[in-house]
Formats: C-alpha cells, sequence, structure tokens
C-alpha cells in the first residue's frame, strides 16, 4: 500500500509560479530550458508550475554560469576530474562562502547521474546549508530541497527519511518566504508519510528526530499565519514526543516546555501555562544558574501567567527578581521595561501613586524621543485615568503619540501601545479618536501576518463601538472579520469570541436578519456561560437578547422559555438584583398577552403596542 501512497500525496503538491525550471536547475545546464519543462513537470508526480522568465527570481542563473567557471587556485583540486567523491563531499562542508558552495556542488554533480539518490542527497545537503545562511539565499536553497525533492521522490517511491526531511524543509523555507498554504502542503504530506512508515514499524532516533521537527515546523508555520490555537496542538504534540526520548533534567526538554508554556499563555490558557513554566525554570535554574539571560526571560513568562491569572502580587515578586538580575547583568535597556512592567502590576493592584513614581523615574532616564518614553507615558496616562486625573491622562495619551509618530516605528510594541491608548480614549467617551488609532493600528499590523489574534481584537473592539454609535451596517464587516481571526487565534471557545457573536448577533438583529441573529446569540450564550457562568451580567443580557428576537419573530414558545430563564437568573442573584427581576417578569407577561393575540402588549421594552404601530408612518 505504501508504494502507491507517496507517489499520490506528493502529486498533490503545488508551487507558487516564482518555482521556474531555472529555479529549480539553475546550475543543471547553460543551455535553454526545453520546450517540455515549460509545463507542469511531472517527475515522480510532483506539479511544478515553470514559466519560461520567471518575475520573482532575485537573481539571474547566468550569474552561477559565470562563477562556475571561474576556479580560484585554492579549489581548483575540487573539480579535477581525477577528484574522489568523498573529497568532493567534505568540499562541501569546508566550503566558506556561497561561491564555494556552488562550485565544489557543481563538481561533485558532474559525477554524478541525474537520477542517482546520492545526488539528490547532496542537492538536500546543499538547499540545507544555504538555509542556515539566513534570507538572502531563501531562494536557493528552496531550489536545490525541491530539486532534492523530486530525485528522491523518484528512488524512494515507498517513502524514506531523507524524503520527508526535503519536504521538512520546503515547508520551513517556504514559511520564511511567507508563502505558507505551500508550506503547511508539504509540512502535512511529510507528516503522512511518516505516519504510513510508522504503520510498518519504521523507528529510531532519526524517526524520532524528523517527526519532533515536523511538529515544530507546522507550529512555526502556523503561528506565523496567526492561527495560534492549532499551533498549540502541534507544540504538545512535539512535547509529548520529547517526554519519551529525553531526560528529565534535559535543557531541551525545558526550552521545549518554555515554548509550550508560552504558547499556552498566547491564547491566554494560564492555568496549563504556569506547571510547565515552572518546570523549565526549575531545570534552568539547576543546569546554569539563576543568573542568565534565559532565566529573566522564564521569570518573565511566569510573570504574565500571574497578571493573567489574577495573581497580580506574586507577579510583582517575579518582576522584582527579573530586576534583579538584569541589574546584575548591566543590561539596562530590558531592565527599564521591566520597570515599566512593574507600574503596570501596581496600576493593576491600585497602589497608584506607587506606579506613578516608578515611571517618573523611567521618564528621566531615556531620550526625549526614545520609543521606552512613549510606553511609559502610556502606563502613566492609565494609572492617571484611575485616579479620575482625565485630563492629566489624555496629555500623557498627546505625548505618546507625538513621540511614536516622530520615531515612525513599525513594531508589534508599537501596535501594542497603539492599541493601549486607543482603549483609554474609548474608557473616556473619545470614540472617534479611539476609532481612528484602532483604523491606524490595524493598517500597521498588516505587516505583521502573526498578529492576527491582536487584529481580531481591534476588528471586534471597532465593530462594538460602531454599533454603539448607531453605525450598525459598518459594524457588521468588522465583528464578522473579528470573530474569524479570534477563531483561529484562540480557538471556538475563547471569552472574545463570545462578545463578538454577541455583538454580532445584536447587529444581525438591528438590520433585520433575525434568524442569523439568534444564531450568533446561542453561540455566544453558550461561550461566556462556560467562561464566565450562567449567573454572569453578560450571560444574562444574552438570555435576554434572544428572548426578544424570538419574540420579535413571533416564535413565542421559545421566547418565554428564555425569559423565564432571564427570571431564574437574576432571582439567584438576590436583593441585589430585584430592579433587574421585576423587569424581566413584566417581560415574560406581556410575550404572554403577546402568544394570546393581545394587541396592547409591549415586548421588547422598546416597542410599542402592535395596534400603535401602524399610525407611526
Amino acid at each position: 500500500m505504501r508504494r502507491g501512497f507517496v507517489p499520490s500525496q506528493l502529486s498533490k503538491l503545488k508551487f507558487s509560479k516564482s518555482f521556474s525550471r531555472n529555479v529549480i536547475f539553475p546550475f543543471h545546464s547553460n543551455q535553454s530550458t526545453p520546450s517540455t519543462h515549460l509545463k507542469y513537470f511531472t517527475h515522480a508526480k510532483f506539479h511544478f508550475f515553470v514559466t519560461q522568465n520567471p518575475r520573482h527570481v532575485h537573481y539571474q542563473p547566468c550569474l552561477f554560469h559565470r562563477a562556475i567557471q571561474t576556479t580560484p587556485a585554492h579549489f581548483s583540486h575540487i573539480i579535477s576530474p581525477q577528484s574522489q567523491q568523498p573529497d568532493l563531499e567534505e568540499a562541501l562542508d569546508f566550503s566558506n562562502n556561497t561561491e564555494e558552495l556552488l562550485i565544489a556542488f557543481k563538481a561533485l554533480e558532474a559525477t554524478l547521474s541525474e537520477n542517482d539518490q546520492r545526488l539528490g542527497l547532496t542537492c538536500l545537503k546543499v538547499g540545507e546549508i544555504l538555509l542556515s545562511k539566513g534570507f538572502k539565499e531563501l531562494e536557493k536553497a528552496l531550489s536545490f530541497v525541491i530539486r532534492a525533492l523530486e530525485i528522491l521522490g523518484r528512488n524512494d517511491r515507498g517513502g524514506s527519511i531523507p524524503l520527508v526531511k526535503a519536504l521538512r524543509l520546503v515547508g520551513s523555507i517556504s514559511c520564511k518566504m511567507k508563502r505558507f498554504d505551500e508550506s503547511l502542503e508539504s509540512l502535512e504530506t511529510a507528516c503522512q508519510i511518516l505516519d504510513s512508515l510508522e504503520e510498518e514499524g519504521f523507528s529510531g532516533k532519526e524517526f524520532d528526530s524528523e517527526k519532533i521537527s515536523i511538529q515544530l515546523e507546522l507550529a512555526n508555520t502556523k503561528n506565523a499565519m496567526g492561527r495560534r490555537w492549532e499551533a498549540l496542538i502541534n507544540l504538545r504534540r512535539s512535547l509529548q514526543m520529547r517526554l519519551l526520548i529525553l531526560e528529565p533534567d534535559s535543557l531541551l526538554l525545558a526550552s521545549a516546555c518554555k515554548d509550550v508554556a508560552e504558547a499556552y499563555t498566547g491564547v491566554l490558557e494560564f492555568g496549563e501555562a504556569r506547571p510547565l513554566c515552572l518546570k523549565a525554570l526549575g531545570i534552568f535554574e539547576a543546569k546554569i544558574g539563576k543568573n542568565c539571560e534565559e532565566v529573566v526571560k522564564i521569570r518573565q513568562l511566569l510573570g504574565a501567567i500571574h497578571v493573567g491569572l489574577e495573581e497580580n502580587e506574586e507577579a510583582l515578586v517575579q518582576n522584582e527578581l527579573c530586576q534583579r538580575i538584569l541589574l546584575s547583568l548591566n543590561l539596562e535597556t530590558e531592565l527599564l521595561n521591566m520597570e515599566i512592567e512593574a507600574a503596570n502590576i501596581k496600576v493593576n493592584l491600585g497602589r497608584l501613586g506607587e506606579a506613578m513614581s516608578t515611571l517618573k523615574g523611567v521618564i528621566q532616564k531615556v531620550g526625549k524621543e526614545s520609543e521606552t518614553r512613549a510606553f511609559a507615558f502610556v502606563s502613566m496616562a492609565k494609572a492617571l485615568f484611575f485616579q479620575e486625573r482625565f485630563g492629566d491622562s489624555k496629555g500623557c495619551l498627546d505625548m505618546s503619540c507625538d513621540i511614536l509618530n516622530k520615531v515612525d516605528s513599525t513594531s508589534e510594541k508599537v501596535a501594542e501601545a497603539l492599541l493601549e491608548i486607543s482603549m483609554l480614549y474609548e474608557m473616556m467617551n473619545e470614540f472617534e479618536t479611539a476609532l481612528s488609532l484602532m483604523k491606524r493600528t490595524l493598517a500597521l499590523l498588516e505587516k505583521f501576518p502573526q498578529e492576527q489574534y491582536m487584529m481580531g481584537s481591534i476588528f471586534a473592539r471597532i465593530g462594538w463601538l460602531l454599533l454603539l454609535t448607531g453605525r450598525v451596517q459598518h459594524a457588521v464587516p468588522s465583528l464578522e472579520s473579528a470573530i474569524t481571526k479570534l477563531k483561529n487565534s484562540f480557538g471556538p471557545k475563547h471569552f472574545g469570541l463570545g462578545f463578538a457573536y454577541k455583538h454580532l448577533g445584536q447587529a444581525y438583529l438591528e438590520t433585520d436578519k433575525v434568524q442569523s441573529g439568534i444564531q450568533m446569540l446561542l453561540l455566544a450564550k453558550d461561550i461566556l456561560e462556560a467562561s464566565f457562568g450562567p449567573q454572569h451580567e453578560d450571560s444574562i443580557d444574552t438570555c435576554q437578547y434572544i428572548a426578544n428576537a424570538y419574540g420579535v419573530s413571533r416564535s413565542y414558545g421559545l421566547a418565554m422559555e428564555f425569559q423565564q430563564e432571564v427570571i431564574n437568573r437574576w432571582e439567584a442573584q438576590g436583593p441585589d438584583a430585584k430592579n433587574e427581576l421585576r423587569e424581566a417578569s413584566r417581560l415574560l407577561q406581556q410575550l404572554k398577552k403577546k402568544a394570546e393575540g393581545s394587541l396592547s402588549a409591549v415586548f421588547p421594552a422598546n416597542n410599542l403596542p402592535q395596534h400603535l404601530q401602524k399610525s407611526r408612518f
């Protein structure tokens, strides 16, 4: 079965038009590409689309031919006809630069036939070396790995570890080139081949290593696409595999635990993140000591986890430990950032005076137009807001924006600062200013596809503000975009997704899409109840919207069922909710009258009686 499996899977791989025949084989021949190659390249059933004049190739093949013809004196032995293959292979390892590497490859290529598996393995090796050289060599690296892939595909029709490695490298390179769909396609094919090999009894260190590497590359690609929730699944799988083969006190295992803890934190699963973070911290401190940058990073992550769990005192302890280490290492910039984090935690704790004092100290230590100063002003604005000094808070926000406008930075940290500024303006009811800043932040984040989670949050806030200010038609597309991005980032049950569903349901109801509105509100109800419980105000509010929607659509039985649920929940709140309970009970009585055909019934609360509605116009 396996022999038919691999080619059929590989045949599904399709790469972008930039992968021309000249890119795949830039060193194969000085002659022009034969016309038979101006189609889908079908060796080993690979479908590589080829073009005669590729537009996206960042180098000219002819330049490499000239380089090949130039033979440095110290390299003349490499291309000698009498050279032996082991010497040629060794020359690949000891090449000092790309030019020498390509000359060595050309010499070795001349000793092998096109179908020789050793040529495929050599192409794979060259591609890996070029990949290690960074972004400048990605196109060349990809051309070699694709060539390796087709040679190995012809020889290893049943699948092999080198073939899987070639697919993994194609996936890795494609991800770095932001060709994410091609990356996923290659990596998923590699996964399927590994599964097939495992069914036939393949095992061993190299096999396990590839399984782990594939999961990590899948996580990298999905994170780069902003699909954090899916990436977490792959990271968890890689950790499970490592737990089986690594020593329990291994630094590699500690790094893996830290990575998965970061991934859990990124999707706000702080309870899952904490034990992994503590495990990583324990191993690193035992192995390399307590005063190092890696320990600072882990403690900083642990602090973020504590903040997420609303354990702010514990977070402050971690922050203070980090500051001591950074001070001993003379890392001044990192220390200032840590002081700003400490101020933010103190704001959470209500220690506003201490936070202000810390931030004033930071501002005095940095330049007038530094990003750090801008970030400090944002935190200061937050502290002033909670002191109800709204004018001073706006002044700090203005100063922060002025600095960020001058530095013209396009980093993720600047985007986070702009988002926080916009949220503070929103809290001060400066809705238009908030919307303007949110749209500016979205434009900045377009350059960072991995930040889909932040874009989802911004779209959700924009949609809510547009809904709040009566621009319902404009709110709908923002909320729809928010739902897609939040679901990819945080999974299908995240509380932020619940609010987006709720607001989209409201928007649909206001645009007479009642059934769509009910569908969104039911989804919101499930998520909000799972996140906050049925007695939470937002859960009850969503239930009331559903009752209203069913009432408007004359599904009175369902409307009364949900209205009774609202009553039960307000009753459970006790005396503090007596006004809400009275209104919910009144609405139930109006629903009963509606169901009986009464013309004087009023439901929902803002509707006129039916016999008066006709005379309104």
